[in-house]
This record gives C-alpha cells, structure tokens and sequence, in this order.
C-alpha cells in the first residue's frame, strides 16, 4: 500500500475514534426557560411555568424518586414575593439495567409550576426571583453527580 493511501486510512481511522469518543463523552444537560411579561397584583397569587428540556438520551428522578439513594428534582426561589406551593411534573415509571425496580424520572421536556403570592403591602414595580432548580440526570447505565441550574425571573407587581 503506498504511504499516501495509509495516511488517508489512519486519518480516517483516528477521525472515526474522535467523533465516537465525543459522542460518548456527552453528559447531561437541563436548558431553562422562565417565562417573561409576568404580572401579578399586590395581594393576589400568580402561577408561573418554568419550562425545561433535558438533553436526549438521559433522564432525571422525578421530585419523589423510588429510591432512598437517588437526589430529587427540586426547585427553590428566594425574592421579594412569597413561594406558596411548587407542583412537579408527573413522572414516568421506567426500568433501567442499573436498578432492579422501576424508577420515578422525567424525560426530555417538562414544566415546573411555582405559585407565588404578592405581599399586600408590596412596592408596586418590577421585582426580581431568582431560582435554583437541582436535578440527578442518568443514562441508561448509571446517574452523574447532582447539579444546579440557576432560573432567573423578573415579575411586575402591580397596585
């Protein structure tokens, strides 16, 4: 074989091994989109839907996850309006080879609704919330370690 046709093949070959090792080397990702032109009355309550996407190919424990081991989605404000409730997407049971009993996840894109009360005695104005949703994402053989993502939110209260 000449050496120019055994260049091209090696070359070839280690592109090959580069793509598949990237494709391997994904990890989990969460996009957060908080929604914006958010309005609410002193004294009354809003309701507000953070949308997220987790990256294809992974999945995240649900807010109750089966098992003792497995870190729970969550997601937590801190801001001038008050945090009256957050309710949680509904999970899938699903079965992975890493665990023996199915397991409490979400998959691909999902909304997470917060319900916030503006305090009577509010400032009327533009107020900022700032969140921290923290997940567990797994493939289908094994979990990475916890992260968190930041959410930003401004809402306008209003007289």
């Amino acid at each position: 074989m000449e050496l120019r046709n055994c260049w091209k093949l090696l070359l070839a070959t280690t592109s090959g091994l580069l793509l598949t090792s990237a494709g391997l080397a994904q990890t989990p990702a969460l996009m957060v989109k908080a929604p914006v032109g958010v309005v609410v009355k002193k004294g009354a309550t809003v309701d507000v839907k953070v949308t997220a996407t987790l990256n294809e190919g992974f999945h995240l424990n649900s807010h109750t996850p089966t098992e003792d081991y497995l870190i729970p989605l969550t997601l937590k404000w801190e801001g001038p309006l008050e945090e009256v409730d957050v309710v949680y997407p509904k999970p899938t049971m699903e079965k992975y080879a890493f665990d023996d009993k199915p397991l409490s996840v979400l998959t691909g894109q999902f909304v997470l609704t917060t319900k916030f009360k503006a305090p009577a005695g509010a400032n009327p104005g533009p107020v900022t919330l700032n969140g921290k949703i923290r997940y567990q994402a797994c493939n289908n053989n094994s979990c990475f370690p916890p992260k968190t993502v930041p959410v930003s939110l401004t809402v306008q209260v209003l007289p």
